[in-house]
């Protein structure tokens, strides 16, 4: 598959298509050079912002909105820091009434210490979301039942962790990520835990539509190098998902063909 074809390979969310499959955050760096110079190494085209960490009262400072560029970037407002239905609700409505649109990544957070989602919380705000026209993305435990749920709620895409927020992990659990891949009937993005690009790759040649992340970039040695590795990681995963992996096998299986061998040559 030739790098044209794979710039033809779009996905769709909110009526728009996009040609990118890595979404980035915009929380953690240094400044808004480095935000801005990131987002562009990174070739997202999808940025989320978290309304709860954003100081919208002086407008005159610096913000990360000022790293986005309104005709190549989709703003992806989320309610990070939110505890309970009823904040994530009000803080989706926020942003809806500042402009930001429909769209809106939901996060309940239910404990402080692992930062996992209150899913019985996040399913009762999606489906609140949903029903007032919130085109919704639920960032969710890896639960293949829970997907269903949200999916049956009005999600427009579902967001199984991969790993506890910032830790780096990676995917700890494929198996509970291919069942939610094989039973969904929507986009499926990874969210949380990624650490390096063999793991977003990972989560490409799984098959998920893209890969959500924020802090193995803007913690990175090097934010702005490892946003392009991040870059070349979900593409190579993409490829290779597209081309199909070979079949593993218990046994060897020789690269050359069997027939047509010379002899054997004699032993002394």
């Amino acid at each position: 598959m030739t790098e044209t074809a794979l710039r033809q390979d779009t996905w769709e969310l909110c009526g728009r298509r996009y040609t990118s499959r890595l979404l980035v955050g915009t929380g953690k760096y240094k400044d808004v050079d480095q935000t801005r110079a990131a987002i562009e190494a990174s070739g997202a085209e999808i940025v989320t912002v978290a309304l709860r960490r954003l100081d919208l009262a002086d407008r005159a400072k610096p913000s990360v909105l000022d790293a986005l560029d309104p005709r190549r970037h989709t703003l992806l407002p989320n309610t990070a820091a939110c505890f309970g239905a009823d904040e994530a609700i009000r803080t989706a409505r926020l942003a809806r009434e500042l402009g930001m649109g429909d769209l809106v990544k939901l996060e309940v957070i239910g404990d402080k210490l692992t930062l996992f989602p209150d899913n019985r919380a996040l399913l009762a705000a999606t489906e609140t979301c949903a029903k007032e026209g919130f085109v919704v993305m639920a960032y969710c435990t890896d639960d293949p039942v829970l997907c269903k749920q949200l999916e049956s709620a009005g999600a427009a895409a579902v967001m199984p962790l991969g790993a506890p927020i910032g830790s780096g992990l990676g995917i700890r659990n494929p198996y509970n990520l291919r069942i939610i891949l094989d039973q969904a009937r929507v986009p499926v993005l990874v969210d949380a835990g990624v650490g390096t690009a063999s793991d977003a790759a990972i989560a490409l040649e799984m098959g998920c539509t893209a890969v959500l992340m924020n802090t193995a970039i803007a913690e990175a040695n090097d934010p702005i190098a490892m946003a392009h590795a991040m870059r070349l990681g979900v593409e190579a995963g993409r490829l290779a998902y597209l081309a199909g992996r070979m079949p593993r096998r218990l046994h060897a299986s020789a690269s050359s063909p069997s027939d047509g061998l010379l002899p054997s040559l004699p032993t002394s």
